[in-house]
């Protein structure tokens, strides 16, 4: 089974409803299975001191999702057949997302602040939670917080919250980790791991759906490269994506069933096997009149 595949628009959607459009349009058309936008205001993200000293995070503004958005992203999804989410960053914004999203997503930076966690359970509907920067400990209270609210559906996502990041930090390892803990502790929950992506590494995907099995893959997507986050390094282009989720999704069917018997293409080759009497080639039932076939 392939995971989940969410496309995450973070900030580089230039604040432009027709730009915001194209992201889920190509997300669809490359395979993804969900949108993730993010919902803040940079008023309520940064403590003031934090404004008052810093130029580059006031120019953040500029990186806030519209609200008047929202209802048009939800329905071009619905059009689309992929799931919506957002990404809330206040209390507000739980509230202001609740009519439209599939599922809310919690941001590494806001897995210590329960209450915001306590109100996107209280919602019923899924979350996904990403755990950069956190010990097991912090994870195990946050799951908590949401195994408490009846959270109906509750997947976890490993995450090293470099950008971008080496692929030899990634400790994917730690996704089974994740999962082994956390069914261990909240038996009567359903929950799943997977991987929120920042290296923009092809080997480090394949090898957390194939080795660890993962759940979901999130990753950082760009339309064109002019994205505000682009830069960084830890963004997917659509055809780089699109690449590896056909990838997956196509050796997902050299699985089988399991049963060894010979397949369509090889059936034509089992009369030239080596004979068992002298060892040549093909069967002895099939020699004879071969040199009438062959001449």
């Amino acid at each position: 089974m392939t995971p989940l595949f969410i496309a995450e628009v973070s900030s580089n959607h230039h604040r432009d409803l027709a730009r915001c459009l194209a992201f889920i349009d190509r997300a669809a058309e490359v395979g993804c299975d969900g949108v993730k936008f993010q919902l803040f205001r940079i008023d309520e993200l940064f403590a003031p001191e934090v404004l008052a000293a810093s130029e580059t995070h006031r120019k953040r503004k500029d990186w806030e999702l519209p609200v008047a958005f929202l209802p048009e992203l939800a329905k071009r999804c619905r059009e689309k057949n992929i799931l919506f989410s957002c990404t809330p960053f206040s209390l507000n914004a739980v509230d202001e997302l609740l009519p439209y999203v599939d599922f809310y997503k919690i941001a590494s930076y806001e897995l210590l602040w329960h209450d915001l966690i306590a109100a996107c359970a209280a919602t019923g509907k899924p979350v996904v939670l990403s755990t950069g920067m956190a010990t097991m400990e912090e994870v195990v209270d946050a799951v908590q917080v949401l195994v408490d609210g009846a959270c109906p559906r509750i997947t976890v996502l490993h995450c090293v919250s470099g950008y971008p990041t080496p692929v030899a930090e990634c400790n994917l390892a730690s996704i089974a980790t994740l999962e082994r803990e956390l069914v261990a502790r909240f038996p009567k929950a359903f929950i799943s791991c997977g991987w929120s992506d920042h290296t923009v590494s092809p080997a480090a995907l394949y090898r957390a759906v194939h080795r660890w099995q993962a759940k979901m893959i999130e990753f950082h997507l760009d339309l064109d490269g002019t994205g505000e986050e682009y830069s960084a390094g830890h963004c997917w282009l659509p055809g780089e994506i699109g690449r590896v989720i056909e990838t997956i999704r196509k050796g997902e069917t050299a699985d089988g069933d399991g049963r060894k018997l010979p397949a369509t293409s090889e059936r034509a080759d089992r009369d030239w096997r080596a004979d068992p009497a002298d060892g040549l080639r093909p069967l002895k039932a099939l020699r004879a009149g071969l040199h009438k076939k062959l001449g």
